[in-house]
């Protein structure tokens, strides 16, 4: 993915991203793979300095999505977790246990109410999701003071309805979501929702299972404000989402599984994530790509929190995690494996010693121009996130 870098003064993982000959579509295609596998298992080739933490170290567990952390196939480890381990002297478990935010916490939500363990110490739900495990009490509030690097936060991220003073959340990566297609058989492109559901395509179309992300990208190309969305507005782009399922235009209604049906075929245009499109062009050689809606797209983030079920000792841990990756130059190594938005200050400057196209990727550094037209899913009350749940879930056919 990246060029050799220009500085000499770049960290061994920094260099373990961009110098292993990693193949990104094997990793893509074997993520359910190493799911739920420590990052410390021991390495089988000799090059390999993989840390191996002791017998009594603390362990922390982080259940994340797929993909979506710096990963060097060759040693089977994760660069920038296994520095952290070893400075910290932890046993860090890393689980891509994320496919759906709706899926997660149904998971967990049964020992939430019951206050057990849960099998995690960080979880990176989505921002409406974030909203509902504060609203609902389920995680532990900050101590700052183990988190100097919060101040690093872009001041655009620093304050959401949902925690406006950052003290159960930080945001990990920011995702656009748009349009997505296989340039060889839509060459035209996909940029506006006739492009999505033009005649050809019917049939081999995937949309996302996140509701705000799939529902969003209709209403915007009907010229809805996502921040004031009444009722009615939303259940009108349902119902054209449900007639479209029941037409056979669209083939799925997925969460991250849907890049699986671009690669193979079953897809040739989406409603998907850039980070995903990015990693997608970039190993097939230009024969994906993403664009955000001339009508606009979505923005989102996905936050680090620390359940309410965690131990002292896990959530002291989990927040020198957090600080840990607020740091812009560990932040930049993980942008250039993730390829979604940072939310760290400092990260382009740092992301300039690694690789200076990426310094000026929209899908990592949007622009103002970009930002403009992108738009954030109003936060919803209870009942509203209940009843439009529901009709989206009906409409799919999940």
């Amino acid at each position: 993915m990246a060029k050799s870098p220009k500085s000499s003064a770049l960290s061994q993982e920094a260099r373990a991203i961009l110098n292993s000959k990693v193949s990104r579509r094997g990793v893509f295609a074997g993520a359910a793979g190493i799911a739920g596998a420590s990052m410390l298992t021991a390495c089988g080739g000799s090059s390999c300095d993989v840390y191996k933490a002791p017998a009594e170290a603390a362990t922390l567990r982080w259940g994340n999505w797929p993909l979506y952390l710096d990963y060097d196939e060759e040693c089977a480890y994760y660069p920038t977790l296994d520095k952290f381990s070893r400075e910290n002297i932890l046993n860090s478990q890393y689980f891509e246990d994320y496919n759906d935010n709706d899926e997660f916490f149904g998971k967990v939500q049964a020992q939430l109410k019951l206050k057990q363990d849960i099998g995690y110490d960080i979880v990176t739900p989505t921002d409406w999701m974030a909203a509902r495990w504060i609203r609902l009490g389920y995680t532990h509030k900050f101590d700052k003071t183990n988190i100097p690097n919060a101040g690093n936060i872009l001041d655009t991220l620093a304050s959401p309805s949902f925690d406006p003073t950052r003290e159960h959340s930080m945001t990990w990566q920011g995702i656009m979501g748009g349009f997505g297609w296989n340039t060889e058989k839509v060459p035209g492109g996909v940029r506006t929702l006739d492009d999505l559901f033009a005649p050809a395509n019917k049939g081999k179309i995937v949309v996302l299972s996140e509701m705000r992300d799939t529902i969003g990208i209709i209403l915007r190309s009907r010229g809805v404000d996502l921040q004031t969305v009444t009722e009615d507005q939303f259940m009108s782009a349902v119902e054209f989402l449900e007639q479209k399922v029941s037409d056979g235009w669209i083939r799925g209604v997925k969460g991250n599984e849907y890049a699986e049906d671009l690669k193979s075929g079953d897809a040739i245009a989406v409603i998907g994530w850039s980070g995903d499109m990015f990693i997608l062009k970039n190993d097939y050689e230009g024969k994906f790509d993403f664009a955000i809606p001339e009508s606009g797209g979505t923005i989102s983030g996905d936050n680090l929190m620390i359940p309410y079920t965690a131990t002292a000792e896990a959530k002291a841990n989990a927040e020198k995690l957090i600080n840990w990756y607020y740091d812009p130059a560990i932040a930049a190594e993980v942008a250039a494996y993730v390829n979604y938005v940072t939310p760290v200050k400092g990260a382009q400057a740092e992301m300039e010693k690694i690789d200076p196209d990426l310094a000026t990727s929209e899908f990592i550094f949007p622009t103002e121009k970009t930002m403009a037209n992108l738009s954030v899913f109003r936060s919803l009350t209870p009942t509203e996130e209940t009843s439009w749940s529901e009709a989206f879930l009906k409409a799919s056919g999940i």
